[in-house]
């Protein structure tokens, strides 16, 4: 699928999400991106700003199929993936799929259920799989899932561990509306009449796969990857921190930031893509020392001061090749005008060579081709004595004398007196 039909398909979904949810262009953006580059991404943020309402709209614009688990403490793992019962009819086990098996899943509050059933997502997230008494399944493709986390209630809760998080390839906020924004709300759902909202969907998965596949024809520069390693670098080095950003951090930043870039109309990363993404993409994997939370300081703080710190590579975009038509220069093909490979057009300065024997004129006497002029000297004549053909002139000077008609190569020279000497 070729970008630019990319860009209006990206810019469909967003408006289209966008009605459902007012006001939060730039996270639903970010979101977007981790669903192009084939992440996973965690909404954490205060109850009542929209999190399940952008999971399902995403789901319902994109096509997928959605499914809802909610996670509570009681949650086993074979509620996740799924487990083997024994049909009577058939006298055997048969697996009963569980709710992974679907386009996106959305998994609400996992935050609230055991770390053993956080860890049956693991090899979901990471291999699109799910092994259950030695049997393995795949997972339909696409597959994402958009989990949602509380991080302000506490109780009863169970703070998700590092391998978990780092499968999440974004972290997102969504944070409060403006006042214009919350009326807007309102306004919307006095004109709606109902509280369901109904999305058409702009794709369906196989072309969900296209888009994620055309995304893989942007360019990365060199720079551009040695700044996303500097960034997760810098991070381990923070005296903040105790665990910084791990490699597949930097590589999740790039995956990204290369995804953000077709959000934005481009076929190249900027440094300013990186930028836009690093907190989300970053912030979650690190871990700072426990004495920190009395400072209040954030994992986004370091982040962001990060950024502050590392130079960013110049914006210049991608050098393209340009091959002139006809095919490339070579021998006696003429290139672009000043290139090398090929000289310019128009004649080359200077007089033409003229054939070995140093005549103007070709073999059968007749002129050379264009540019060749009379060669300085004594003009040659042909063997048989006749005058010369075309293109010879006499010689500078004082005038023949009579005489015989000079030979090859000979011609008339004259004494003092005017005489011709022989």
């Amino acid at each position: 699928m070729p970008l630019p039909q990319v860009w209006v398909i990206c810019e469909a979904v967003l408006d289209r999400v966008e009605r459902a949810v007012v006001g939060k262009r730039g996270p639903l953006t970010v979101i977007l991106a981790g669903i192009l580059a084939g992440g996973h991404v965690l909404l954490e943020d205060v109850p009542g700003l929209g999190k399940t309402l952008a999971a399902r709209s995403f789901a319902a614009t994109l096509g997928l199929t959605f499914r809802r688990l909610q996670f509570t403490p009681d949650l086993l793992p074979s509620d996740v993936t799924g487990s083997f019962v024994y049909d009577q009819r058939r006298s055997e086990f048969v697996f009963r799929a569980g709710p992974l098996f679907t386009g996106l899943l959305l998994a609400d509050e996992i935050n609230r259920t055991p770390p053993k059933t956080q860890a049956a997502l693991l090899e979901a997230m990471q291999e699109r799989q799910v092994t259950v008494e030695g049997h393995t399944f795949a997972l339909p493709a696409p597959f994402h899932v958009i989990a949602t986390a509380n991080p302000i209630e506490y109780e009863g809760t169970y703070p998700l561990p590092e391998a978990q998080l780092d499968r999440f390839l974004l972290r997102v906020e969504f944070g409060y509306p403006g006042r214009n924004h919350e009326i807007e709300v309102l306004r919307r759902r006095v004109a709606r009449r109902q509280e369901a909202i109904r999305l058409d969907p702009v794709l369906d998965p196989g072309m969900v796969l296209r888009v994620q596949r055309a995304v893989e024809e942007v360019t990365v520069e060199d720079t551009i990857a040695g700044y996303c390693v500097e960034l997760a670098a810098a991070t381990r080095t923070r005296p903040q921190v105790l665990v910084g950003a791990s490699p597949r951090g930097a590589l999740g930043l790039m995956l990204v930031a290369r995804a953000y870039a077709v959000l934005q109309q481009r076929d190249f990363v900027t440094p300013e893509d990186v930028k836009a993404v690093a907190v989300p993409a970053l912030a979650h994997r690190i871990t700072l020392r426990p004495e920190m939370w009395m400072r209040r300081v954030a994992p986004q703080d370091v982040v962001r001061a990060v950024l502050n710190e590392v130079p960013a590579p110049p914006t210049v975009p991608p050098r393209r090749r340009q091959t002139p038509p006809g095919g490339p220069p070579g021998p006696g093909r003429p290139g672009p005008r000043g290139a090398a490979g090929g000289p310019t057009s128009g004649p080359s300065p200077g007089p033409a060579a003229g054939p070995p024997s140093g005549r103007p004129a070709g073999p059968s006497g007749r002129p050379a081709g264009p540019g060749a002029g009379p060669l300085p000297g004594p003009a040659a004549g042909p063997p048989s004595g006749r005058p010369a053909g075309p293109g010879a002139g006499p010689l500078p000077g004082p005038a023949a004398g009579p005489g015989r008609p000079a030979g090859p190569g000979a011609g008339p020279v004259t004494g003092p007196d005017g005489g011709v000497l022989r």
